[in-house]
């Protein structure tokens, strides 16, 4: 397992995460079994938020660490500030009530990575920093970033916070993958396009990845006639996608992997850093995944399965 450096936490992060947007009461031996399995393999870090599962998510994960007694090999990471049925729900009362139901429900005193979970573009950036920098004083938060937000934003707030000396954001997670979005998966989503991709190459600002394998469009399971799965085919199916799938193929038979491994292997193998959150649900999968993050792929071949090669 490979990990990256966080600024702001002295824990090293492994690269690939563990997703536990399936995690509830009444499957818990299961979702512990993957937890179990996937620490065995090096992994150390949880992705979660407020709203996965209602909360039951945050509160499996509370209860393992309890029983299991590694709290401090564990990084946690997980988000608030979801919109509801009203909104947006990015305030300072927000982020206060999910940050201190989520510290409740995972049982810990402090979380290692924080991230809001949307964008409100109405917020000043700079007022979202201070709001925030406020639970990183009380040490409620180690260090904070954002999911779903574009790199503009990103980037007002972090140049607020150099100015004001204070804490910016630390890590990015929009969706990345080798199969690119015809449109958000979920409206308020973001996907790394070709000016997010070179944004974070300048910046170095590490990338954690969800979706990281195109919700499973490289598994070989569905096919351009195979329309069945509507979010897949609204989101990801286009010409360039399945060239793409067809070069991932091409390629996963020269290396003697699979596809799914290769569309991984895309993900870690940017010019910057980034981590992969991954939805293995059993060891089958997870054993892939580990396959497909120690795949090294050269600039050429990333140039080549992304199409970005065919534009020069």
């Amino acid at each position: 397992m490979e990990y990256l450096k966080l600024q702001g936490l002295d824990k090293p992060v492994s690269r690939m995460m563990k997703g536990t947007d399936y995690f509830y009461h009444d499957s818990y031996e299961k979702a512990a079994a993957n937890m179990d399995a996937y620490f065995a393999i090096g992994g150390n870090c949880f992705d979660s938020a407020h709203i996965y599962c209602g909360g039951q998510s945050e509160e499996v994960i509370g209860r393992y660490l309890k029983e299991r007694g590694t709290r401090d090999q564990w990084v946690i990471l997980t988000k608030g500030a979801h919109h509801d049925h009203n909104g947006p729900r990015v305030s300072r009362e927000a982020i206060r009530s999910d940050l201190n139901t989520s510290l409740e429900r995972l049982q810990v005193d402090t979380i290692d990575m924080y991230g809001l979970h949307r964008d409100d573009p109405n917020v000043p950036a700079g007022e979202v920093i201070e709001i925030l920098n406020e639970h990183i004083k009380s040490g409620a938060v180690q260090t904070i970033g954002v999911s779903n937000w574009t790199w503009q934003r990103i980037q007002e707030a972090n140049d607020y916070a150099a100015a004001k000396g204070l804490v910016g954001f630390s890590f990015s997670s929009p969706n990345l993958s080798l199969a690119k979005a015809n449109e958000p998966f979920w409206s308020g989503c973001v996907s790394a396009d070709e000016e997010t991709i070179a944004w974070h190459e300048k910046k170095q600002l590490p990338l954690f990845s969800w979706s990281s394998q195109a919700r499973g469009f490289f598994t070989g399971r569905f096919t351009p006639e195979d329309r069945s799965n509507a979010d897949l085919v609204r989101v990801f199916y286009s010409d360039d996608n399945w060239e793409r799938y067809a070069r991932a193929k091409q390629l996963a038979e020269e290396k003697n992997v699979t596809q799914i491994q290769i569309a991984l292997a895309y993900v870690l193998n940017q010019a910057f850093p980034t981590c992969a959150l991954i939805g293995a649900q059993s060891l089958e999968e997870l054993r892939s995944c580990d396959e497909g993050s120690r795949i090294k792929l050269t600039r050429d071949e990333m140039n080549w399965l992304d199409l970005s090669s065919d534009k020069k």
